[in-house]
């Protein structure tokens, strides 16, 4: 019996054993799975996603920093590899740097006052708002490969011949130039036959001399004096119609000698006209832009987008251009500074109103309202810009005999309008009736 007692006291403290090996076991494996969970997600924390970096870069860094190219501020592209084997540092100076530049120059870190003294004393923008995600975000972004650059295809046998379903322009004339000489022999062949025929049958097919057709002409006055008169009236006609296309440019396209895309920067862009025509709303002029309105934007931009080009007009071409303008202005894009060494840009002028015409811009674009395409045309939409109206008195004329003057809001015109409105019996009144036929408006 005492046997059985402590065989079953033994069985009992081992079955313990086992429950507390169990728990003990499974503790363990909570605590493991904990810790691989924690790590996992720190170390989630620290992988940033390229994309929103993508989206972060654009929007807080682009407009000073580039991935590959020196700008305002140094090339981005792999800058925590390069921080990391150059001076030494690590992420937390990187944070801390996006953070408060300025705090980290001012507790005398020297690689943060070296660049500060490098890119001209540039200070960079703080950002606190950025949390350790974002930067670890925008580093990702930073770290990634550049793309290869894509080699445009060239068409079999040559891009210069143009064709079309496989046959080219030529092969084609040549064949209607050939059908045509057969045809042309052919038709000499049936009439020499047709006449062995007629001489076999004893036909007379020689041709009966009768009076010249000038001679017939001459000698009936009636059509002399009809086509005398005809004459004189096409002339006058003609040289009427030449005589008043003397001073009228529509249509007319210059090559600039800096090519300028409105479709780019009006269209795609959406800048508005008057950004670089600023004189438009207070002047007579709407004025050349200086160039300094352009390095505004292409201090930053010193390329347009492979999306923006074309088949007439490739990336390449348009790079070009912008490298034109900083030799205009005297910006040297290596070293992000002006050189001093600018030259005149000799734009062609498109539209221009003779000498005894006055035009105010001030008085249709800030007084009228009238938006710049009235005159100018889908000025979004030109590649190259070009005299869009006639720009002739009777086009300016019926402009003011059809356009309502804008009054809503327009204290400018809001006594004079309320006494024409009476004397004439309308609600809206044409610029015309406001005197805009008057000599006197555009002729002093």
């Amino acid at each position: 019996m005492k046997k059985s007692y402590q065989s079953l006291e033994v069985n009992s403290t081992n079955n313990m054993k086992q429950v507390n090996h169990r728990k003990l076991g499974q503790n363990i494996l909570r605590l493991s799975l904990i810790i691989l969970l924690a790590f996992s997600t720190s170390l989630s924390a620290q992988e940033g996603d390229p994309a929103k970096g993508k989206t972060l870069f654009n929007a807080n860094c682009a407009a000073c920093h580039h991935l590959d190219k020196k700008m305002t501020g140094p090339p981005l592209r792999n800058v925590e590899q390069r921080l990391a084997d150059g001076p030494g540092l690590d992420r937390a100076w990187i944070t801390a740097w996006i953070h408060n530049s300025a705090g980290v120059i001012a507790s005398g870190d020297s690689y943060g006052k070296k660049i500060y003294d490098e890119y001209g004393g540039a200070a960079m923008t703080p950002m606190p708002q950025l949390t350790d995600q974002d930067i670890s975000d925008i580093l990702a972004y930073t770290a990634e490969e550049a793309p290869a650059p894509v080699v445009a295809e060239t068409p079999v046998g040559g891009g210069g011949s143009s064709q079309e379903g496989g046959f080219s322009s030529k092969l084609v004339l040549g064949a209607l130039a050939v059908l045509f000489a057969l045809l042309a022999m052919a038709l000499i062949l049936v009439r020499q036959t047709l006449n062995r025929f007629a001489e076999a049958k004893g036909v007379d097919v020689s041709e009966t001399k009768g009076t010249p057709i000038w001679k017939a002409f001459v000698q009936n006055q009636f059509l002399v004096l009809v086509t005398a008169i005809f004459l004189l009236l096409a002339s006058g006609y003609f040289v009427y119609g030449y005589l008043m296309q003397i001073g009228i440019d529509q249509g007319y396209q210059p090559v600039q000698p800096i090519h300028f895309s409105h479709k780019i920067h009006a269209g795609d862009n959406g800048i508005d006209c008057k950004y670089c025509h600023s004189s438009a709303r207070v002047s007579k002029t709407s004025g050349i832009p200086s160039l300094n309105v352009c390095m505004n934007c292409h201090k930053s931009v010193y390329e347009v987008a492979p999306a923006t080009a074309s088949a007439e007009y490739s990336k390449e071409f348009y790079d070009g251009e912008i490298q034109k303008l900083y030799a205009a202005a005297g910006w040297s894009d290596a070293d992000q500074k002006y050189t001093g060494e600018s030259q005149p840009v000799k734009w062609v002028r498109i539209h221009n109103l003779p000498d005894f015409a006055y035009f105010n811009h001030s008085q249709h674009v800030s007084v009228a309202g009238i938006e710049c395409q009235t005159c100018h045309g889908p000025v979004e939409e030109m590649e190259i810009m070009y005299q869009h109206a006639p720009l002739t008195m009777g086009w300016c004329i019926n402009c003011h005999r059809e356009t309502n003057v804008k009054v809503q809001d327009n204290e400018y015109y809001e006594k004079i309008h309320a006494e024409l409105s009476k004397k004439y019996g309308v609600d809206q009144l044409t610029a015309a009736q406001m005197g805009g036929l008057e000599c006197g408006k555009c002729h002093y």
